[in-house]
């Protein structure tokens, strides 16, 4: 599967057990996404285009209505890296 360097990023970010926060307007539409890796810090590539593109791919999932962590078909598609940058 194609994987872009930022999504790419977001996904190794996701996979060392980051998540992705959201927050929605008031029809129910997801307006903002905030990317967390595991220490809190936010990772800014993390763009509302690169969450739906994930999320479109199934990469990504949002479980009981909380924040979107990666899935086992995300898992297989993140390349390994020494560190995130």
């Amino acid at each position: 599967m194609n994987v872009s360097k930022y999504e790419q990023r977001v996904l190794h970010a996701l996979a060392q057990g980051g998540c992705i926060t959201f927050e929605k307007d008031e029809r129910g539409k997801i307006v903002e996404v905030l990317c967390f890796n595991r220490e809190g810090w936010v990772l800014s590539d993390c763009t509302l285009g690169i969450f739906q593109k994930l999320r479109r791919r199934g990469l990504i999932a949002s479980r009981e209505s909380g924040p979107y962590q990666i899935t086992r078909l995300g898992l297989g598609a993140v390349r390994a890296q020494l560190d995130n940058r």
